[in-house]
């Protein structure tokens, strides 16, 4: 790999075939991947990362909004794509679209029926989602008979798959929570199942519940951060590889004098004698003002360089005090060595909310 001329992330697309392939190892033959790429395919790219995904032979995507599926489309994907989490205004854009929705409740159930009729659809899938658990979204138990009376008022769309999600797949501390889970989609699916006259898939795990819970796999599963090198424990982390690494460069070398004072409103001062390092990156592209002042730091040459100081908007300064480096030399925020997470850990936060939080401006490179 090149060094670094600017403030960029590297995906590589790889590494991202590798942990496909080692999360598809995990399944029977006959069980579909999902994938997710909601959120800038988490950061990364989605479009770019669900081409890739989508010539490696993933049979679905997901993602969390309306726009989110019509930027995959207009892209040129063509597998099917979950919506997660449509919202009532943008449904005629999603059929427009030939996405799928989620229906987690009364409301969007309703409103889609109502739309679908509009248009004069025909058996359009849409998956139901049941709350087992997490009480974020989803159907109760006591709402199958609801949705088996709205089923058979119409024909305008069809159940593709039922679904859940687990709330503390990667904590082995609540696997009998987990369990508990799982048995309770097994009653909901049955039952609903046996009232309709064809079977729909069902999935329920995501990353973590791929790895740890192999009952659960039912008809398909759905890869998120374990696609992208992370595995929720340090043993899965040693079998995937992250694809991106987020590297930028030293604009400008600083000797800070005892009593001297780096940054906004003076939040490092200095007792002694020492150099900084300011780098092209800051808060507006997804280095919260969580880090510095001693959280979270930078690799460069091979040595750790704390974040001292306020993260500034487009920038952040480093001590590089006995780090041998110049100007122009590349600095590494996280990758293959110091990971997102090892990074996310500095401020008690999760590798999740660092990469997808990073700016949109940051160049992406993808290394094939």
């Amino acid at each position: 790999m090149s060094k670094a001329q600017e403030t960029v992330l590297e995906i590589d697309l790889k590494a991202l075939k590798h942990n496909f392939e080692y999360l598809k190892s995990k399944l029977d033959n006959n069980t579909k991947f999902l994938a997710v790429v909601k959120a800038f395919g988490y950061g990364s790219g989605a479009c770019e990362i669900a081409s890739h995904l989508q010539e490696l032979g993933a049979d679905y995507f997901a993602v969390a909004y309306i726009n989110e599926g019509v930027a995959l489309r207009e892209a040129g994907i063509t597998k099917p794509i979950l919506v997660l989490h449509p919202q009532a205004v943008n449904l005629k854009t999603l059929i427009a679209y030939s996405l799928e929705p989620n229906l987690y409740n009364p409301k969007i159930l309703k409103e889609f029926i109502n739309i679908a009729s509009e248009g004069k659809l025909s058996n359009y899938p849409v998956h139901i989602k049941f709350n087992t658990g997490l009480n974020r979204l989803g159907f109760c138990k006591n709402d199958i008979a609801y949705i088996l009376s709205e089923i058979e008022k119409t024909d305008t769309i069809k159940i593709t798959s039922i679904f859940s999600h687990l709330a503390a797949s990667e904590d082995l501390n609540e696997k009998e929570f987990t369990l508990n889970q799982i048995a309770n989609f097994n009653l909901i699916s049955k039952i609903l199942i046996d009232k309709l006259a064809y079977k729909p898939m069902l999935h329920m795990c995501n990353t973590s519940g791929i790895l740890n819970y192999p009952e659960a796999h039912f008809d398909m599963v759905r890869g998120g951060i374990g696609l992208y090198g992370y595995g929720n424990s340090e043993e899965e982390n040693k079998k995937l590889i992250p694809i991106a690494s987020l590297k930028t460069v030293i604009s400008q070398i600083h000797s800070i004098e005892k009593g001297e004072s780096v940054g906004y409103n003076r939040a490092f001062k200095s007792n002694s004698f020492l150099k900084t390092a300011t780098l092209p990156i800051g808060h507006a592209d997804g280095i919260g003002r969580q880090y510095g002042n001693g959280k979270g730091f930078v690799t460069i040459k091979g040595q750790q360089a704390p974040i001292i100081g306020n993260v500034c908007m487009d920038m952040i300064m480093v001590n590089i005090t006995n780090i041998d480096c110049s100007e122009g030399d590349e600095a590494i925020i996280f990758g293959k060595e110091i990971s997102a997470e090892q990074l996310a850990e500095t401020t008690n936060t999760i590798s999740y909310e660092l990469i997808t939080a990073l700016s949109q401006r940051i160049k992406r490179v993808f290394l094939k």
